[in-house]
């Protein structure tokens, strides 16, 4: 029985075309600043997302911390929804790290207000921590792919800046925000000091993120890079898997978004299982079951199907370059047969 794998879109392999980039990829060390691949790459995600500089590091933690570094103190406050990535999937790197304190704020569909952030930002005085930095996800992981509206996060920032906050984007999976609204990924980035994108989620390399922002704050970030020990040398052999991604695989991710629409309106057919329809907005998908998520993980694996659980009832399945149109009708039917079992 061939596994299909909706854990993560991080477990997609290099495309034949991948590989050969990579195979041909010209390199020198990039520690240097004398990869050409690399340099390549970081002008063009720079262009992209309309801001002046990017900085190749190998994982989107990686440059969510380097943000967090960047803009923040010890002892400065970061503000942030409480599912976001950076507080529950960043092994409490923003404290061990930074000495930054956290300020989850909560929300049901992983999207905040611009009347919450303004509440949650501190008075001065010597009793509280100072809040420096707002911190936002773009598309939502926690809570199923969720994309911010343009207009909504515009506002949402403007109440930041109004209070003297700098403003990150973890935008991991932001081409998908792109993909599934039509808008630019830079109408986003460029309203933000700094920005994050993936290319080791649904564009199919094997490793690989981008920290853009401006000149200045890009140039003090190489240095928190090497701290970290993030400073690769002949590093244009992933970044050619990166570039590789970036200019053949983003409009494909509306094949995914597809699946996964489809998919859940299959589920949603099945007796014990909630799926909210409303919620499937890209390539990740939140289902309910009536049995609980632990048992229904190694239900399904029985049956070749790999999820994650993110709840007691709740399973994730994110759909990627790896799953098939064929593969979706394989799995309502495998999904079908645990149900009945």
């Amino acid at each position: 029985m061939k596994p299909i794998d909706f854990r993560s879109d991080t477990v997609t392999r290099p495309t034949a075309g991948m590989r050969r980039a990579m195979l041909d990829a010209e390199v020198g060390d990039d520690v240097y600043g004398e990869d050409p691949t690399v340099n390549r790459l970081e002008e063009q995600v720079a262009g992209r997302l309309g801001l002046e500089a990017a900085m190749f590091v190998p994982s989107g933690t990686q440059s969510n911390q380097i943000a967090m570094g960047l803009h923040c103190r010890p002892g400065d406050e970061v503000i942030t929804e409480a599912g976001s990535h950076i507080l529950q999937y960043e092994g409490g790197a923003v404290s061990a790290l930074w000495g930054i304190q956290p300020q989850p704020l909560p929300s049901e569909d992983g999207l905040l207000s611009p009347e919450q952030v303004t509440a949650a930002v501190r008075p001065e005085g010597i009793h509280s921590p100072r809040s420096r930095l707002l911190s936002l996800e773009n598309t939502h992981n926690r809570a199923g792919g969720t994309v911010w509206p343009l207009e909504r996060f515009q506002a949402v920032v403007e109440a930041g800046r109004r209070a003297g906050l700098a403003i990150h984007l973890d935008g991991a999976r932001l081409f998908n925000a792109e993909v599934a609204t039509g808008t630019p990924a830079s109408a986003w980035a460029k309203l933000t000091d700094t920005t994050s994108v993936c290319f080791s989620k649904g564009l199919g390399a094997p490793v690989g993120s981008a920290l853009v922002g401006s000149a200045a704050l890009i140039k003090e970030a190489r240095r928190l890079r090497k701290r970290l020990g993030g400073g690769m040398r002949q590093a244009g052999i992933l970044a050619a898997a990166a570039l590789y991604a970036l200019e053949h695989q983003v409009e494909r991710l509306a094949e995914d978004h597809a699946h996964t629409r489809r998919l859940a309106s299959g589920l949603a057919e099945l007796p014990g299982v909630k799926v909210n329809l409303a919620r499937v907005e890209t390539n990740i998908l939140l289902v309910e079951f009536a049995r609980p998520s632990g048992e229904m993980v190694s239900r399904l694996a029985a049956q070749g199907l790999l999820v994650n659980a993110t709840g007691p009832h709740t399973v994730r399945l994110v759909c990627h370059l790896d799953v098939s149109s064929a593969d979706i009708d394989e799995a309502l039917s495998r999904f079908r047969r645990t149900l009945k079992s």
